[in-house]
């Protein structure tokens, strides 16, 4: 098989699915202070599979909730952290229920740690916000991650800003419901605010704008942007895997691929990654690389249309590779 049509069987069978999850299953549950079982708000909460990767993460609410919906059956680990307590990890077996309820019950390090939990996992700038607004912010998330009711979560956002028209956090979460409700228009306005009211401070409203302009063909601002998000917030995996998909379609495959590989470093538990760099190893013709990449996909996405398709990719690819007879080395 050439390298047109395996490109061909790749974006037919691969690369034009979104990936996506059966509902199966749910694991949600509350983290408290074993000391004064008192419900610890603004916990980071992470989801990993069997082996330790991360595929999610979540920030407790203000009653220290949190929720992961749309999951495989299998088996999970959670691991817990929060200023002022002792890291905490547990597995949850979700072989055989839909739903897991779990109480975690977190260590103080010290004895006024429970008095400094309200720090954990969000900026000093967010805590300073008034409670309504965060509360609002908080039940938006809710609505938008767990629910998956964006308008909910706009009017939730549009009240958290209300109150709180410093608060650049929500204004981005708005703009976030607007791209899903399809009004890219007021997101973008949203986006920028955002970054006004932040004083260019926050990268993850850079990124989100940038990519926007992006898709809209604005080459140049948009690149400009996404890489002033990643200035500011070197750590957001997506600013790195945006970046890398805009070098990928200018053809700096090199380029691209580097980005790809921080992304992937940043969060190795998210899916989509490996299908940039599976776009890249193809268009290099890497196909040992590619064949990684295959695998590491279907490991976090078996069972959705996408990971059934990168299973029969996978076939053609295994192929290409025993046909050249040197694992491991480019042709």
């Amino acid at each position: 098989m050439n390298r047109h049509a395996l490109l061909f069987c790749f974006v037919i069978l691969f690369g034009a699915i979104s990936p996506s999850r059966t509902n199966a299953a749910t694991a949600s549950g509350t983290v408290y202070d074993q000391k004064g079982n008192r419900a610890i708000m603004h916990a980071t909460v992470r989801l990993c599979d069997g082996g330790g990767n991360r595929l999610d993460e979540e920030v407790t609410s203000d009653d220290g909730r949190f929720s992961f919906t749309g999951l495989q059956r299998g088996g999970y680990i959670l691991q817990v952290s929060a200023y002022g307590f002792e890291d905490f990890s547990t597995e949850v077996d979700l072989n055989f229920t839909s739903e897991r309820a779990i109480p975690i019950y977190l260590k103080p390090v010290s004895a006024d740690a429970s008095e400094a939990v309200a720090a954990a996992s969000v900026s000093a700038h967010e805590m300073s916000m008034p409670k309504t607004a965060r509360d609002a912010f908080a039940a938006g998330k809710k609505k938008m991650y767990v629910d998956k009711n964006a308008l909910g979560a706009l009017e939730d956002f549009q009240a958290a800003v209300a109150a709180a028209p410093g608060y650049y956090e929500a204004f981005h979460q708005m703009a976030l419901a607007e791209v899903n409700l399809g009004k890219s228009a007021d997101a973008e306005t949203h986006l920028r605010k955002a970054i006004e009211v932040s004083g260019d401070k926050y990268g993850e409203a850079d990124v989100t704008l940038g990519t926007i302009l992006l898709n809209q063909g604005q080459s140049a601002e948009g690149e400009k942007t996404l890489r002033r998000g990643i200035e500011l917030s070197p750590n957001y995996w997506l600013g790195h895997y945006e970046l890398g998909r805009t070098l990928l379609n200018q053809e700096k495959v090199s380029e691209a691929l580097k980005s790809a590989e921080e992304a992937r470093s940043l969060s190795p538990g998210t899916p989509i990654i490996y299908r940039l760099l599976s776009n890249i190893h193809l268009r290099e013709q890497d196909y040992p690389a590619l064949l990684e990449d295959i695998d590491a996909y279907i490991k976090l996405d078996p069972n959705s249309p996408a990971g059934i398709r990168a299973k029969a990719l996978r076939e053609q690819v295994a192929q290409k590779v025993s046909a050249k007879g040197t694992p491991g080395a480019k042709p």
